[in-house]
């Protein structure tokens, strides 16, 4: 696969109006706009309210299409990754804004379809199961979830039919499920990842930031500065991370920390306490009433290998 290029080397967006992209609501719209598409195409699924991040993400994706290819957005609030008591009706849908972001990234084509578009027969019957790895950390505090966006995520591949799509490394335990659905299910789609976009005070950018007030945002600093005290750690071995990583966040009551776990990268479980390799320091927290992510990928060393 084309490695993912840093935010240090995408390129920014050209200067100058660039063409609006082609919107479809419907399934027969995509189709006769897919149809037009020149390729290579590079799909970036989103769920809207775009941002910075998502600017990265349509940067990167325009660099893989290369100039001869062609950049497709989707845009749609997936009801199935919801459970009880979440977000789904206050979730911010901005299509207008949305639309204009995309235009300026150069993106040719926006599949913005309703519920009854991605599923004309209601809750689907037959829904993807994300395995093993798909009921650790996200999957055990939001059961169903990745059912949900592994679900939604083949039926726009089915759909848009990329031979690229490009997500963020800032959902790493999805990124990693979907890898492994196109691997299991041989669907010939080259994924790739763009790190994770942040905030000059290191907060993960997130559509779901805009909840924070003053004093949540504060609060939510102690995820990032976490990571960054696991990070300088990692020469010392597992223990050391999280120790270093469970400090910052003790130090934050104003956290309710879901989970902060040191995890093998493919399968997504915790790694044992002599391990050296790669690994991700994941942490989920609500900061208010606002749940946030984060991650930091990270190369291990036991102090026996740091020595």
């Amino acid at each position: 696969m084309t490695a993912s290029p840093p935010p240090s080397a995408v390129p920014a967006a050209a200067s100058g109006p660039r063409a609006a992209p082609v919107l479809a609501h419907t399934r027969a719209e995509l189709a006769a706009a897919r149809a037009t598409l020149p390729g290579p195409v590079v799909l970036v699924p989103t769920m809207g309210a775009l941002h910075t991040g998502h600017a990265a993400l349509l940067r990167a994706a325009a660099a893989l299409a290369g100039p001869d290819g062609s950049v497709a957005v989707s845009i749609f609030v997936n009801p199935l990754q919801f459970g009880p008591g979440e977000d789904l009706d206050r979730y911010p849908r901005t299509l207008a804004e949305d639309l204009a972001l995309c235009a300026a990234e150069g993106a040719r084509l926006v599949f913005a379809p309703s519920a009854a578009q991605m599923y004309p027969d209601g809750r689907p019957e037959v829904t993807v199961d994300p395995g093993p790895a798909g009921r650790l950390l996200e999957g055990q505090f939001r059961p169903g979830f990745f059912g949900g966006v592994l679900t939604v995520v083949l039926k726009l591949f089915h759909l848009t039919r990329p031979d690229v799509a490009v997500f963020g490394q800032k959902d790493a335990q999805q990124l990693t499920l979907v890898r492994r659905m196109v691997r299991d299910t041989d669907l010939g789609i080259a994924i790739e990842a763009v790190p994770t976009a942040r905030d000059p005070d290191g907060l993960a950018i997130s559509s779901r930031n805009r909840y924070l007030s003053a004093a949540d945002r504060s609060a939510a600093l102690a995820l990032p500065a976490a990571l960054r005290a696991g990070q300088t750690q990692a020469a010392a071995g597992p223990a050391a991370v999280l120790a270093a990583a469970r400090d910052v966040l003790a130090a934050q009551p104003a956290l309710a920390v879901d989970y902060l776990e040191l995890v093998d990268p493919g399968p997504f479980t915790p790694v044992p306490p002599a391990y050296a390799g790669p690994a991700v320091l994941a942490v989920a927290a609500r900061a208010g009433t606002t749940r946030l992510i984060d991650n930091v990928p990270l190369m291990l060393a036991t102090e026996g290998h740091a020595r």
